[in-house]
């Protein structure tokens, strides 16, 4: 019986990538650089020539959408397929089998010709799972292993990735960007290179890893914008509203973006109004509030004696917006703010990109209170800026 299987033609790129002969062979990429279409070719032509294919990917999730991608691609008389265990045996003898990262200790006891191990940057301690569990499994068959993956800082998998930079023995490292797929269209990536911050879009596009894996201000241009704090007027404010364990902090900007007020402190609801009414030349001044949830009642009450206060809703989109606005205005220093607090948070906050979607917050356990209160003194103070007709302006 002939049984025909139809893969996708790679592109050129892609076949530099397959026609290679090392044993060990690292590909960091740009997203949609045709990552999954490569794992998926190796997979399936090892496996139909008999051998036995390894696929790690860092979660249950994606391991069952790329099972079920190569479902879609395998007629069905190849083989038999448990899509519980998500495993394979196909009628050349050629076997399948999946992981995930979290789970590496699987691989003990097992041997295979080839481990693809799929966005490897994201896969928890894959350093120790790689030495003591993944590399042993090749052993009998002087197996290949495949690591592909975009960026996430200067991690373990950017460690391989220069074995094969450095020369080191069986091991070659590719690099190729967004840009590198020819069906991409370029002028779709030039629009989407405008719409995120240039460190998101350095390390997701043009495979660039990050010093800090997923900050997306970028340590040095948080680091241009640190001095003393300024002792100018105040011409807008941000507040972030303490919930539950968080702090409310109050951050004012002067003219010229720089930080001339800052206050952190966890009370209780009245008391906090209670500040907010006594900042310097808060009658006059234009201040954003975080309105989110109970916030919303602590704005209303706040507009009753103060006209220039404004709510700001947190949403996934909102958020992404005041995030970006405020990347922006750090990358091109057009704020300072003092040592301390302030520049702690921003070291430490993270972006994390799915589905083309940027998610911005402080890790687990962390405050992003601080970031938060910037961020919308950034957005009031653009608020805030004169429309000038003449000698005239109009706040």
């Amino acid at each position: 019986m002939i049984v025909e299987v139809e893969l996708a033609e790679p592109h050129f790129n892609q076949r530099e990538i397959l026609k290679c002969k090392s044993r060990f062979i690292v590909v960091m990429c740009g997203r949609r650089f045709g990552k999954s279409e490569l794992a998926l070719n190796i997979l399936i032509t090892n496996a139909l020539a008999g051998n036995r294919v390894a696929y790690v990917t860092p979660n249950y999730k994606l391991a069952k959408k790329f099972f079920d991608a190569l479902l879609n691609t395998l007629p069905a008389l190849i083989g038999e397929f448990n899509k519980t265990d998500l495993e394979g045996k196909l009628l050349s003898g050629g076997e399948i089998q999946f992981f995930t990262g979290e789970r590496l200790d699987n691989f003990r006891s097992l041997k295979f010709h080839v481990v693809i191990i799929d966005e490897s940057s994201f896969i928890p301690d894959l350093e120790n799972g790689w030495n003591n569990a993944i590399r042993a499994t090749l052993t009998d068959y002087k197996g290949k292993a495949y690591f592909l993956s975009t960026p996430r800082g200067k991690n373990f998998f950017y460690s391989l990735y220069l074995k094969g930079i450095n020369g080191e023995p069986d091991w070659t490292s590719f690099k190729f960007t967004s840009y590198d797929n020819p069906y991409l269209d370029k002028n779709e990536l030039d629009l989407i290179k405008d719409s995120l911050p240039a460190a998101v879009f350095e390390q997701e596009y043009m495979a660039n890893p990050a010093e800090n894996a997923a900050n997306p201000f970028g340590t040095e241009y948080i680091n241009r914008c640190i001095e003393p704090i300024s002792n100018h007027p105040v011409v807008c404010y941000g507040i972030d509203l303490a919930k539950s364990e968080d702090f409310t902090v109050i951050i004012g900007l002067d003219k010229y973006g720089s930080v001339c007020y800052f206050d952190r402190f966890q009370r209780d609801w009245r008391h906090t109004i209670k500040e907010i009414l006594q900042l310097p030349a808060i009658v006059k001044t234009r201040c954003l509030v975080d309105s989110t949830g109970v916030g919303d009642a602590i704005v209303e009450e706040l507009q009753t004696n103060l006209k220039l206060v404004e709510g700001f809703k947190f949403s996934s989109s909102s958020k992404q917006q005041l995030m970006e606005g405020l990347v922006k205005a750090i990358q091109k220093r057009e704020i300072t703010f003092p040592a301390g607090p302030i520049t702690n948070e921003l070291h430490i906050f993270e972006y994390v990109f799915h589905n083309s979607i940027t998610k911005y917050s402080a890790p687990s356990g962390f405050h992003d209170d601080c970031v938060m209160a910037l961020a919308l003194a950034v957005k009031c103070m653009g608020l805030a800026k004169p429309v000038t007709y003449g000698r005239y302006s109009i706040i």
